[in-house]
Order: structure tokens, then C-alpha cells, then sequence
């Protein structure tokens, strides 16, 4: 093999192959806040041992090896490493005055051509499509044309409360056919949860998480809606507690039994199924494609259930899993709104912003103008309490703001920032921007969206036209 120089267009297709997006290891170490490792035992009792753990990075390596063969790359530099810490090679930076080397964006309204798009009409028919071919090819991957069905039976039914409400929940299980590979099987695990009391369908938040009961025990890996955090002090209720007091239903989709999120187990789950257990090519899809395409059947199976308003459904997820409600609703448009939590590198960041982590290609402001005109909540906390600088929400508000154009075009209020995203700075902290469908508000919590929660869901029921019911006495 001849040696290749890597450009931005082969490491954005290494990101594709999701060896930047899909190591367990790296996601777990650029999202969080990390504990001390001799507590790790007894904090994350559902983490894979030392052996589980070799054998899963050694397995990712390889997949890396094969996707760096597949595309004539035989060496890379390295990325910002996310650390500071003395002698380390090629370090983050923290520095806002570095932060900005490429100041100006693609412009996100211009065609490939040059033509300026002026009219709903050329971004639905041009421009749209020229961002989501980009993103598909050197970003996310496409979506095989062959994916196998998904089958759904309710695997139990329980009556119980969530908080003081009584609710009805339902674990559904959804068999994808593995009558083409019969070696490797899917199930997506999803729970359902309604209230109990409610005179009719109601609006439902997908959330990416456990995909259990509401009185199964809830992991918490420190990352996804169940994440802990490093809040100190009166915390807001947990998210689905807020759901269901507000008349909301609330969703709980298991990312890892649709796609595992290591190199590892890319020939496994619905990639692997898919492929009939061989290896990706470069333009496949990777993790958070393939989480979007669960939570897409997920929401197939809602449009059959009575008791939940399917065109008023959203999707959320928070850190890893927040770039995966982002992606979601800029590829489903079914989805009617999105809470997208701490997403960071590959969410809401952006990737010229040289500041903490960092990947170079398409620009997330772009992924952000997919989801117009629909209602689009970018939610953070601040890294005093765990939501780490890393994720660089002053790069993610600038994005946020870059994306404004698309959602005035058409016919939806942005943020009503009057400053041009080069300079645009954040509001204060619990400060929220929420007066239009491009929504903004950074919360004084930490690596969670709990925190924002009551204010998405006053936000969302005043543009869904929902009318919470009354308090309990």
C-alpha cells in the first residue's frame, strides 16, 4: 500500500466508520465527568471488566486498522487530546482568544454553486438535500437500503406511579428479522409510559437511554437521562417525573440493543445484522445513524398506539446520546421536536472551534439547520458542575445562532440574537432564549438536562398546544 496523506475529507470518512464517534473508551472519557478509578467498581457496576474492556479495545483497533486499509491511510496525526495536563502531546485548548483560527462557516444558505438560496422552495429542493448528501457521505453514513423490518410485541404491561401519578407502562420489544443472518439477532428494547388519567392521546419525549420499566433499576454510566450529576444542593425531579406531571407520556429507548457504541461491535447489533456480520465500507453507517434509525422505528410503533398523539412526539438524549437526538431530527422528519443535551463534538459544537474536543468536516450549524422548521431545544449546564468545558457550549451557541438564517427562511423564529455568530456570545446562565422553535438555554446543573426540563416542557406545550392538568392538591 503506498502511502497516503490524510486529508479532511478521509478522516471525516474515518469519522463515518464511527472510529472517532463510536469507541466506547473515547466516548466515555470526552462526555463525562470521570470518577476516581478505584470507585469505579461500585459506581458502574453495569461497565464491562478489565478483561471485557481489553478485549473490546483491541477489537476497535482492528476495525480502525481496516477502515484506515480501506481508504489508503497508513498513518494519521493526532487530535487534540481533550487533556492539559503537562507533557501531553498535542493538548486541547481552553483559551478562548485561540479558540476562533476559522472564524467564517460554510455558508449555510449559499448552494454549492454559488447561487445565494433566497426561497423556502430552493432549500427544500436544493440546498437541503446538498447538506444531507455531505453529511451522509463523510459524517453519519447512509442508511442501507436493505435494512431488515422490525416486528413489536408488548412484553408486559404494568400499572404503577411515576412521581404522585399514576401512569400506565409498557415494555415493547421490537425483533428486527434475522431471517437473511440468522446468527446475529436485534432486539430493541423500549418502554413505553402514559398517564394513567389522561382523557386522550398525549405528547410523548423519546429519550435515549435504559429502555426500562419505570421501576427497574436505572444504570447510571454518567451519561444519557439517567446520568448523575455533580449539581449540589434543591435538584429538579427526574425528567420523566416532570413528563408526567406535565401530561406528557415519556418514551425509554435503548440505544445499545439497536448498536453497540464500540468499534468492536460494528459486524454485531443492526450495522453488523445488516452486513451480514462482515465489516463497514467507509460511506456505511455508523452508531449515532443507526440509534437515529431505532428511535425512527421506535416511533413506528407509537403511530399504532392509542393512547400516544404520534405527530407530537420528540426525541432527547443527552451527551452522546444528545448527538443523537440532534441527528435524529435532522433525518426523521416525523419527529416533531428535539431536547438535545450537552452534545458537544459531533452535536451542536462546532468543529472549526478549536476548543476542547474537535473534528474537522461539514459544520454542526448545518446539522442544526436540518432540523427547521421544527422546534429545536440545545440544552447545557456549565462545567463547574460536571458539564465539562470540553464541550465547549460557547462554540455550540455560536452554532445555534449560525443555524437562525435556515429557521427564518422558513417561516420559524430563531434565537433573536441580533449579533452575528463570529461574536455572538452566551447569555447568562439560566437565561433562557425560548420564544421561538430554535430554542437556547444553559442551566446552572451539570452533565444533564434535568435541569432544563420544565423549561422544554413549557416551551414545547406552548408551540405543541398542549395544556398541562392540574397540580395534585
Amino acid at each position: 500500500m503506498k502511502t497516503a496523506t490524510p486529508t479532511v475529507d478521509s478522516l471525516a470518512r474515518l469519522a463515518v466508520a464511527g472510529l472517532i464517534f463510536a469507541s466506547a473508551t473515547v466516548g466515555l472519557r470526552a462526555q463525562t465527568t470521570p470518577a476516581p478509578a478505584a470507585a469505579a467498581p461500585a459506581a458502574f457496576p453495569g461497565l464491562p471488566g478489565p478483561d471485557e474492556r481489553k478485549r473490546i479495545q483491541e477489537l476497535t483497533a482492528s476495525d480502525h486498522k481496516n477502515m484506515q486499509a480501506q481508504l489508503g491511510i497508513i498513518k494519521l496525526r493526532p487530535g487534540p487530546s481533550g487533556s492539559t495536563a503537562p507533557g501531553t502531546v498535542n493538548p486541547a485548548n481552553y483559551d478562548p482568544a485561540k479558540a476562533n483560527p476559522f472564524p467564517d462557516l460554510p455558508e449555510v444558505l449559499v448552494l454549492k454553486n454559488g447561487t445565494k438560496v433566497t426561497t423556502p422552495e430552493m432549500w427544500w429542493k436544493q440546498r437541503r438535500p446538498e447538506i444531507v448528501e455531505d453529511f451522509e457521505l463523510e459524517v453519519v453514513g447512509r442508511v442501507p437500503k436493505n435494512v431488515p423490518t422490525v416486528n413489536w410485541k408488548v412484553t408486559r404491561t404494568a400499572r404503577t406511579q411515576v412521581g404522585d401519578r399514576p401512569v400506565i407502562a409498557e415494555q415493547v420489544i421490537g425483533h428486527v428479522d434475522n431471517s437473511v443472518f440468522p446468527g446475529l439477532a436485534v432486539d430493541i428494547k423500549m418502554a413505553v409510559v402514559t398517564p394513567a388519567e389522561a382523557k386522550g392521546p398525549v405528547p410523548v419525549l423519546m429519550m435515549f437511554g435504559s429502555g426500562g420499566m419505570p421501576d427497574d433499576p436505572t444504570p447510571n454510566f454518567g451519561r444519557g437521562p439517567g446520568a448523575a450529576s455533580a449539581t449540589t444542593g434543591p435538584v429538579d425531579p427526574p425528567s420523566p417525573q416532570q413528563l408526567i406531571a406535565a401530561g406528557w407520556g415519556y418514551v425509554s429507548i435503548s440505544p445499545a440493543s439497536i448498536q453497540a457504541d464500540n468499534g468492536a461491535g460494528l459486524t454485531k447489533g443492526i450495522i453488523g445484522l445488516t452486513n451480514k456480520g462482515e465489516r463497514r465500507k467507509p460511506d456505511d453507517w455508523g452508531a449515532l445513524r443507526a440509534w437515529a434509525w431505532g428511535a425512527a422505528r421506535g416511533l413506528d410503533f407509537l403511530e399504532t398506539y392509542p393512547a400516544v398523539d404520534a405527530k407530537r412526539v420528540g426525541i432527547e438524549g443527552v451527551s452522546r446520546y444528545g448527538k443523537a437526538a440532534l441527528v435524529t431530527l435532522a433525518f426523521e422528519p416525523r419527529f416533531a421536536l428535539a431536547l438535545v443535551g450537552s452534545s458537544g463534538e459531533g452535536g451542536a459544537k462546532l468543529h472549526r472551534r478549536n476548543f476542547g474536543e474537535a473534528l474537522e468536516n461539514l459544520d454542526a450549524h448545518e446539522l442544526i439547520a436540518l432540523c427547521a422548521p421544527r422546534p429545536t431545544f440545545i440544552s447545557y449546564g456549565i462545567p463547574e458542575k460536571g458539564d465539562a468545558h470540553w464541550l465547549d457550549q460557547q462554540g455550540s451557541y455560536m452554532a445555534t445562532v449560525a443555524a437562525g438564517p435556515v429557521f427564518r427562511l422558513v417561516g420559524a423564529r430563531d434565537l433573536g440574537e441580533r449579533d452575528d455568530y463570529r461574536v455572538a456570545k452566551m447569555p447568562p446562565v439560566n437565561t433562557g432564549l425560548l420564544d421561538g422553535q430554535l430554542a437556547w438555554r444553559q442551566h446552572d446543573g451539570g452533565h444533564e438536562d434535568r435541569s432544563n426540563m420544565k423549561h422544554f416542557i413549557a416551551w414545547a406545550n406552548q408551540l405543541l398546544h398542549h395544556t398541562p392538568p392540574r397540580p395534585n392538591p
